[in-house]
């Protein structure tokens, strides 16, 4: 898991349920949700997939995605695809979606931290659309179905929640013994029939939708050297619907491991219902009476194919590491990595888990958890920021120098937000500051530090701004790596989920603000003729401005909006987010205007200064005189 990505990853992605709100697809994922966790099965979601809404909502979350800027084997990305209008755009997905056929996956090796390749599969764009389409439907499905020990690839899960239940079972559960396992090319050796019929179990039984993803698995594969080789294992990482196919999956490891403690049926006058929890089972008051019997104690911890299973006694670990391993074997087609997978006390060796080792230590009559950044993660960081500093030591240049200075800070904004998870981050941190910091001691950086500059950034400030570390470049703060506090990882709250409308309470109030009725009216009546990219800044704009108009702030009529080139389409003006701003009709009209008479009938709208400054900055994007009242 990189940095980069535990960034995106937010624990609640609002970007992406907000997207489901405006496309007015959330009621159709609830009731999915909803309809599994009961046990239904489906049958028709070929209807939902080919729906208008569901397509327009899959550009919208794909357009962003910097994988999509990135060429299939025909050589397009999603700039090819949003110039379509959106009429022509919808027809092309759901004709794909009639008879789906898979065009080749280009493969490329990636290196990895450790010097080694890991090979990637990217489809052509308009696959990936087609499998954003599918991801967004069968994902409330499953959801309903996964089990709370996965965090990988999963909505309102992270890093830092798979780590803190970690914690949480090594420290408050006394599992002192972890059964560490690698399965070799998990991805690559993934059964294609054990996951269609894993998914039938499910309750997906819509057999067009299966026979789709069945092509899908089985597209060809494009070398680097540009042959040619059919597919019939394994799900390709670089594909949007890979990661929750694999998590499809692993789930039946995760119910198996859960089923030897955490789920094994007891006597009903043993159970316990709390009340104050909603009516849920009392899960200390089982595990008490469990432990009267002579089963194996033991909880899995899942981030996609890494995961971790803890025990509380050495004999118990040793059977079910093998009892595991076999079960892999036989059930999934999976062999695991002999020489990377071992059981390892915590009491006296660290075992790693994403980027971060830990162990527990006494501290008096008790036993805690002590976790740094694992030696990997180390020495990756120190290359990786001497790298970057030497960039900037031997440029002068005053743009690249400032893009360079802006890189090394998201970096390591970056790591410091990743791994302050870990107890003991100061110390590695300020090992890792020692050596880096010894690059900025030479005659060309001495020169340009400073120890005084301006901080312009909200959050830099906040999180940087009291410390006595600090530099600055060029008047550019410089972020030191050493300036880290520890954070303790927090569990994933039950109550948050995107499938419930308790869950997204937070969503519905940022939403509160905006009349969802002319939301609604603004997506179903697209401007004819005019890009897909078009249409759908148009909704995110209306949201963005709260529903207000770009230059005087009122609320916008629907039938009065109108989206505004600031630079127009006869100079080049594209239809990209930044390009555009959404004002009522009459003060497009005074945008626009020449004529003095035009000028004086609509200038009555501009009531201050804020306004007029508004409103001629956007006709000084025009070439036109400013206005003044």
């Amino acid at each position: 898991m990189s940095v980069a990505n535990s960034r995106i990853a937010k624990h609640v992605k609002k970007s992406k349920l907000r997207n489901a709100e405006y496309y007015s697809m959330q009621a159709t994922f609830d009731m999915l949700y909803d309809q599994s966790s009961k046990g239904c099965s489906f049958k028709n979601l070929m209807g939902i997939i080919s729906s208008p809404e569901n397509i327009k909502l899959a550009y919208r979350n794909i357009k962003k995605n910097t994988g999509s800027k990135t060429a299939g084997v025909d050589g397009r990305t999603i700039e090819h695809v949003s110039k379509l209008p959106e009429e022509q755009f919808i027809f092309y997905v759901r004709n794909k979606l009639r008879d789906y056929k898979p065009k080749a996956v280009r493969r490329v090796d990636i290196p990895k931290p450790n010097g080694k390749t890991r090979p990637l599969g990217i489809p052509a764009i308009w696959d990936r659309i087609v499998q954003q389409c599918i991801l967004q439907v069968l994902e409330p499905i499953v959801e309903a179905k996964f089990s709370g020990r996965s965090h990988g690839f999963r909505p309102n899960r992270s890093v830092e929640n798979a780590i803190a239940q970690s914690y949480r079972l090594i420290q408050k559960s006394k599992m002192s013994y972890v059964i560490d396992i690698d399965i070799k090319g998990f991805f690559d050796n993934v059964s294609h029939a054990k996951l269609l019929k894993q998914m039938w179990t499910m309750g997906i039984k819509d057999k067009n939708l299966l026979t789709i993803i069945s092509k899908m698995l089985k597209a060809k594969i494009k070398m680097p050297n540009g042959q040619i080789i059919e597919n019939e294992k394994g799900t390709p990482q670089g594909g949007i619907l890979s990661p929750l196919l694999s998590n499809i999956v692993l789930n039946e490891l995760d119910r198996w491991i859960e089923s030897q403690w955490e789920t094994i049926p007891i006597c009903e006058d043993k159970i316990t219902i709390r009340k104050d929890r909603g009516n849920s089972i009392d899960k200390g008051n089982q595990y008490y009476h469990l432990k009267k019997t002579r089963l194996k104690e033991c909880y899995i911890v899942r981030y996609a194919d890494d995961f971790k299973i803890f025990c509380s006694n050495p004999n118990h670990a040793k059977r079910l590491f093998i009892a595991v391993q076999k079960w892999l074997k036989d059930r999934l087609g999976l062999e695991i990595s002999e020489e990377k997978s071992k059981i390892v006390n915590l009491k006296k060796d660290y075992s790693e888990f994403l980027g971060i080792k830990m162990k527990l230590v006494p501290k008096g009559n008790r036993w805690i958890v002590k976790s740094h950044m694992c030696d990997k993660a180390v020495n990756r960081t120190k290359d990786n920021l001497k790298e970057i500093i030497n960039g900037i030591r031997y440029d002068s240049g005053s743009n690249d120098q400032a893009r360079k200075i802006a890189f090394y800070n998201s970096t390591v904004i970056g790591l410091h937000q990743y791994f302050r998870i870990a107890t003991m981050i100061a110390e590695d941190m300020g090992n890792i500051a020692y050596e880096v910091n010894a690059c900025l001691k030479d005659h060309r950086m001495k020169r340009r530090i400073k120890k005084t500059g301006v901080i312009t950034s909200d959050f830099i400030k906040k999180e940087y701004g009291k410390s006595k570390q600090i530099r600055f470049i060029s008047k550019a703060p410089f972020l030191p790596i050493g300036y880290i506090k520890h954070k303790s990882p927090m569990m994933k709250r039950n109550v948050v989920n995107a499938y419930t409308k308790q869950g997204r309470e937070e969503i519905h109030k940022n939403l509160s603000t905006i009349d969802i009725g002319s939301l609604r009216f603004l997506m179903e009546h697209p401007i004819p003729q005019r890009s897909v990219e078009y249409n759908d800044n148009r909704i995110a704009l209306y949201c963005a401005q709260r529903g207000k108009c770009h230059v005087t702030g009122n609320e916008l009529n629907p039938m009065m909006v109108h989206c505004h080139h600031k630079v127009p389409r006869l100079q080049g003006g594209t239809d990209e987010y930044k390009n555009l701003c959404l004002v009522d009709k009459d003060i497009h009209i005074l945008i626009h205007a020449n004529d003095e008479e035009v000028i004086s009938k609509h200038k009555i709208l501009i009531t201050n200064t804020k306004m007029l400054n508004k409103l001629n900055t956007l006709r000084k994007k025009l070439e036109l005189e400013t206005i003044t009242i």
